[in-house]
């Protein structure tokens, strides 16, 4: 109890810090202790960054302009962070999927070219991206190159190499595609490695993991996630947030019906309230688990391992990382700007 009221006092001896004119904020903590936020503000992408564990963000940087930019909705720029380098993806409207890098000792973004192997065929503009210790990074994403139909593609990329891997379809709906309008995620942790995605089967849009034990090499079966099910004739535009512990076990999180449900693989879900938009919190060491959220209009961080939620302020689409001593850095859209705070 005494934990828990010292976690609630310094939130909300917490202030916020403005960023920037934007939205659609991702954030990533390199090895070297750094934060970065990025987001976009029309065809542009910008990236902040913090080398006092958020305490103060320089003046965003312009990383680059993409015409036509997806931003919205869970469509934006995504970043991830691995030893020595950082990833940033986005999206256009024509479906290209293209990327910068940035050599984590170094302040210059270079574009180095698109991750999708066959132009044109991500229009939706739904993806996630992330990287593990070694330099390695994996990217899932909704493509249409069979048949028109959004299925779900996988591709890797070692850091000292320019180019990603072949393109390869991780799964394919039954009944012909999977969500069409839902971002689909994935986690790393060692060679562990999982995708998740919202499918459309049967008239339900429910969620599905497919996982891999050799770093995105082969992937077993997709499998659902929860016992329950969501019949919807419409797209929810909410695809959760799946992360892995340091111990190799697969955590996600996922809205249905406006709840969020926390559920392990095979396990029943568990129903934790009202919300939407959810993720979790990423980090160096996934030893706690916090998972952001946002409902009626507010964000809020949730501590899952004693079940209490605390409010961050008036927003959408947060986004956090897990700092050293369990500190936490919020990231989120209020209004047309960036907002900050660390608790």
């Amino acid at each position: 109890m005494l934990a828990l009221l010292l976690f609630f006092i310094s939130l909300f001896a917490s202030s916020d810090s403005f960023v920037a004119t934007g939205s659609q904020p991702q954030v990533a903590l390199d090895y070297n202790g750094v934060i970065r936020v990025v987001f976009g503000r029309a065809d542009s992408i910008f990236c902040s960054s913090s080398t006092d564990t958020g305490e103060t963000f320089s003046d965003p940087v312009l990383v680059g302009h993409i015409s036509g930019m997806h931003l919205g909705m869970t469509r934006g720029p995504q970043i991830a962070s691995s030893s020595r380098y950082t990833i940033i993806t986005a999206m256009d409207k024509a479906g290209n999927i293209h990327f910068f890098e940035l050599s984590n000792t170094d302040s210059g973004w270079t574009y180095k070219g698109l991750v999708n192997d066959v132009p044109d065929t991500a229009p939706e503009g739904l993806m996630s991206i992330t990287a593990d210790a070694n330099d390695n990074f994996y990217a899932v994403w909704l493509d249409i190159r069979i048949g028109r139909h959004n299925n779900i593609f996988f591709a890797s990329l070692s850091g000292e190499k320019p180019k990603w891997t072949k393109n390869r379809m991780i799964y394919q709906s039954p009944d012909g595609h999977v969500c069409e309008c839902c971002k689909p995620g994935i986690a790393v942790n060692g060679s562990r490695l999982a995708l998740m995605y919202r499918n459309w089967l049967k008239g339900s849009r429910d969620l599905y993991m497919s996982s891999s034990e050799n770093g995105g090499q082969t992937f077993d079966a997709s499998k659902k996630l929860g016992n329950g099910t969501w019949k919807l004739d419409g797209c929810p535009m909410d695809g959760g947030g799946i992360t892995i512990d340091d111990a190799g076990q697969i955590h996600t999180v996922w809205q249905r019906e406006g709840a969020v449900y926390y559920c392990r693989p095979g396990q029943p879900e568990i129903n934790l309230g009202n919300g939407k938009i959810c993720s979790f919190s990423s980090g160096l060491n996934n030893d706690k688990i916090f998972i952001a959220m946002q409902h009626g209009g507010e964000v809020k961080i949730a501590d899952f391992n004693n079940r209490e939620s605390v409010t961050i302020g008036k927003g959408v689409f947060l986004k956090s990382v897990t700092l050293p001593g369990n500190k936490i850095l919020c990231a989120w859209e209020q209004g047309n700007q960036i907002k900050v705070r660390k608790m």
